[in-house]
């Protein structure tokens, strides 16, 4: 049977696939995906793919269509059931395959659903997502064959391996927050091995999402943490996303650490066995990340937004530790190099153990600045990075200082603003940070300024601003 498959082009991501289930995305999909990454791996002389699945009610179904089309392609498929995204990502070193895909739909609404990508141990994203796309509407796979399918429950080595680096010296209280994502199963198994008392909030797996949306990077989504964590007097409080690669944070007074504040807590400790090393963030977080990594001992990197481009960059370097914004923070000190939330957390813990002071102390330790929370506002995808690259001309002909790693980045006097393209949506997306008020509102007039000149209107800045 000849085979052919048309993706909604919507669906095909810089760094998955992902789409609206019985709209943009459907089990064809799913089974075009398979036929056509296995034929990918095949054609570079590997066989066996590792599949997983979140906890979304859409993705038993698209696990089952996703299997079938990379057996049809004659892969050998290890399928490790519904768990975590980094749990695929370990089942991938562990079993040493040679691709990997889990159908998950990240933070997105309960009727959003995805695939996330690896081949021969890298991040599949960019160039080969669309290389994909256009080998399935070519009908360009390799020929019809029987592969075959197996299960393997990874679970436990996976926690084993997790708990490997747990290196606290004294039992803490701790507060997780699932959030019913795909963690919970691994997560309840994972605190009944931790020293300390544990407290697992909303541990069900349900794709229906009915506590709270599983993004804790969005302040009302920690609400629940927030309360616990003061209601039982705990150190700290954890939180995670939809599929647990991105983490959020509480300390014990209820105040959110940002991505960047985690990283620089983290930080201090790797550089303690790395001396000298890089670490990297990215555009979006705060100056005061890079400075404290300076202040370490460290070399400071700033990088593009977006997993994918974080891992690569982290490989090219040898950086020992990276991390984002959104909460993806990745390991390779001791760990694999992926973003992995649940290990981000068993080594934030041992850290937090180790201070011999509350969490609170250090963090009201950092030096305060405000900043703007990410702004994000609407331009079409064939006019978004048009519009970058316009504001780029105008600020290098003013002799501004900028940055261009990842859009603009603006640093005066004041402090800094940034400006770029987001590579999965249509829209445009804004940040600043300050020292003063006065400070943060010339460097929104700037921001302001820039985007009137390309025709666009500014965003609303009448929102809080957040501390940081």
């Amino acid at each position: 049977m000849s085979f052919r498959h048309d993706f909604d082009p919507t669906s095909l991501r810089e760094y998955d696939i992902r789409g609206i289930v019985g709209k943009t995305l459907h089990p064809e999909d799913a089974f075009a995906i398979g036929r056509t990454f296995a034929s990918m791996v095949i054609r570079q002389g590997g066989h066996s793919v590792v599949i997983g699945f979140d906890g979304r009610l859409s993705s038993p179904v698209l696990e089952e269509a996703l299997v079938k089309g990379a057996v049809a392609s004659g892969a050998e498929v290890i399928r490790i059931g519904c768990g975590p995204t980094p749990m695929l990502y370990f089942a991938s070193v562990a079993l040493k395959a040679d691709g990997a895909i889990m159908v998950t739909g990240s933070h997105n609404p309960p009727d959003y659903n995805g695939f996330k990508m690896m081949s021969a141990g890298k991040p599949f994203y960019g160039d080969q997502i669309r290389e994909l796309g256009r080998l399935a509407a070519n009908g360009d796979v390799v020929p019809a064959a029987e592969g075959t399918s197996r299960r393997e429950d990874i679970s436990s080595a996976y926690i084993a391996r997790l708990l490997q680096d747990y290196d606290g010296s004294r039992p803490l209280k701790v507060v997780w927050d699932n959030g019913n994502s795909a963690a919970g199963d691994v997560l309840s198994r994972l605190v009944k091995e931790l020293p300390g008392e544990h407290t697992v909030l909303f541990a069900e797996i349900d794709g229906h999402f009915p506590n709270h949306h599983p993004d804790p990077t969005v302040p009302k989504n920690l609400q629940d943490l927030i309360h616990k964590v003061e209601e039982t007097g705990a150190d700290l409080g954890v939180a995670f996303d939809g599929d647990a690669d991105r983490i959020g944070v509480v300390d014990d007074q209820g105040q959110i650490l940002w991505g960047d504040q985690i990283l620089v807590l983290l930080a201090r400790d790797v550089l303690r066995n790395h001396p000298g090393a890089t670490i990297i963030a990215d555009v979006k977080a705060s100056k005061v990340l890079f400075d404290e990594v300076a202040k370490a001992g460290g070399q400071p990197l700033m990088w593009k937004t977006g997993h994918s481009l974080v891992k690569t960059k982290m490989a090219e370097t040898k950086s020992p530790l990276a991390g984002e914004m959104s909460g993806h923070i990745f390991f390779a000190d001791k760990w694999y190099g992926f973003d992995d939330a649940l290990y981000a957390a068993v080594r934030f813990i041992g850290i937090v153990s180790r201070l011999g002071k509350p969490l609170s102390e250090v963090r009201s330790a950092l030096p305060e600045t405000i900043s703007t929370p990410e702004l994000r506002f609407d331009c079409d995808d064939t006019r978004k990075f048009g519009v970058i690259a316009e504001v780029a001309k105008r600020l290098r002909k003013e002799g501004a200082d900028v940055s261009e790693i990842d859009g603009v980045r603006v640093n005066t006097d004041d402090g800094w603003w940034l400006l770029r393209a987001s590579n999965t949506q249509a829209v445009l997306v804004a940040r600043a940070e300050a020292l003063t008020d006065e400070g943060l509102g010339r460097l929104k007039q700037a921001l302001a300024v820039q985007l009137e000149a390309s025709g666009l209107a500014a965003p609303d800045f009448s929102g809080e601003n957040a501390g940081h």
